[in-house]
């Protein structure tokens, strides 16, 4: 059977994402503002959430209407086709958001939609009451400009959480959103790369992933894996072709930051990643940054600063680590950052600017070209 899926995202990588899909050889691949549309069959769906290193997660779309009253919402969601996953005993709580709409209380949404996939049940499996005590389908709904779209989430914990870094590690980078400074960056393995903010070492180990060509989403499970629509060995049969894919080189990745206690433990996430075999971490100050290859990548998130102690300390690490970045020759600089004066503390106008949020923190991801590489 085919569906519609969507990929929901951050805003401004609906390109990357794109392409991502396009590799896989996703069908009908579009874009929309802030998610990526394809479709396909249980095969695509199981690629999609195993191989995606961008995406925030993979939903199946049930339906789209326009809804400006709460009559709408609730005759048009209780006219979609909720049989075709939701059984007897299902679980379906509702979750989801509105934006420039009419309908802005996301709570009463909530009330009205639950309402009505209740009612279609009704009529499905002559039932007055849901138990509720079965497999889980996560209702998720938006609704932007009164255009509603109604989906169910395959994939349950957000697809960057890769099993690398424990729940406990906070960072204030997703590894999805590292993964699309790496993409930004055109980065396929052949360069040197380093990271001189590197905390936790999501960005290294992000870059190594890519390098490996492994796929992000191996070792973990998700929601639909449970769904009987989605026959169990398609699962194993796209980690099987995930892993015949894996690229074997030597690799140059560096990580470093001068706190010890962060080395640490980005040393664990990478054996927790697998990659610790091509990344290597070390404890460094960026006064004494320095390259003494040629060329090579730097892709770093020094900190934003968001308080004001706190900024007044990132700017002077932008302007020494603008001063020390001016020393080298041949090395392309790939920096996100929230600082809306970075350019003036770095001491450099960047080539090129590219809008990106970092959860809800508006930041440009500026890059800095200083050498023509195959694909950049």
């Amino acid at each position: 059977m085919e569906y519609q899926f969507c990929v929901p995202c951050l805003l401004g990588l609906e390109g990357p994402i794109a392409s991502e899909l396009k590799h896989m050889k996703q069908e009908q691949v579009r874009s929309e503002n802030g998610r990526v549309y394809f479709h396909g069959d249980a095969a695509a769906l199981a690629r999609a959430n195993i191989r995606l290193r961008i995406g925030e997660r993979v939903l199946v779309e049930l339906g789209r209407f326009r809804a400006t009253t709460f009559d709408e919402l609730f005759e048009q969601t209780k006219a979609l086709p909720w049989e075709q996953f939701l059984s007897a005993d299902s679980e379906f709580p509702v979750k989801g958001y509105s934006l420039n709409s009419t309908l802005f209380s996301v709570s009463d949404c909530q009330k009205i939609i639950k309402k009505a996939v209740v009612e279609h049940l009704k009529t499905r499996y002559h039932l007055e009451w849901f138990p509720e005590n079965g497999v889980r389908y996560q209702i998720q709904f938006s609704i932007m400009k009164d255009e509603v779209s109604m989906c169910l989430d395959t994939t349950g914990d957000g697809l960057h959480k890769r099993g690398y870094r424990p729940a406990h590690n906070a960072a204030p980078l997703k590894e999805t959103l590292a993964a699309a400074m790496v993409s930004l960056a055109h980065y396929r393995g052949r360069e040197e790369v380093c990271d001189p903010f590197c905390g936790s070492g999501t960005i290294p180990i992000e870059a190594a992933l890519t390098a490996k060509n492994r796929a992000p989403g191996l070792e973990r499970a998700f929601q639909a894996m449970q769904w009987p629509q989605f026959p169990a060995d398609v699962w194993e049969e796209e980690r099987e072709l995930a892993r015949s894919m894996e690229f074997h080189g030597e690799y140059r990745i560096l990580g470093t930051d001068i706190d010890p206690k962060a080395i640490e433990i980005a040393r664990e996430n990478a054996r927790r990643a697998g990659v610790d075999d091509v990344v290597q971490f070390e404890v460094a100050d960026v006064r004494d940054f320095s390259r003494n290859s040629d060329r090579g990548l730097i892709i770093t998130n020094p900190p934003y600063g968001e308080r004001l102690l706190e900024r007044n300390s990132a700017e002077e690490l932008y302007r020494i680590f603008g001063e020390r970045y001016r020393e080298t020759d041949g090395w392309d600089l790939f920096l996100l950052s929230s600082h809306p004066d970075f350019e003036r503390f770095f001491g450099q106008a960047a080539d090129k600017k590219r809008k990106l949020y970092n959860g809800m923190i508006p930041c440009n991801l500026y890059m800095y070209r200083r050498n023509v590489r195959d694909g950049g």
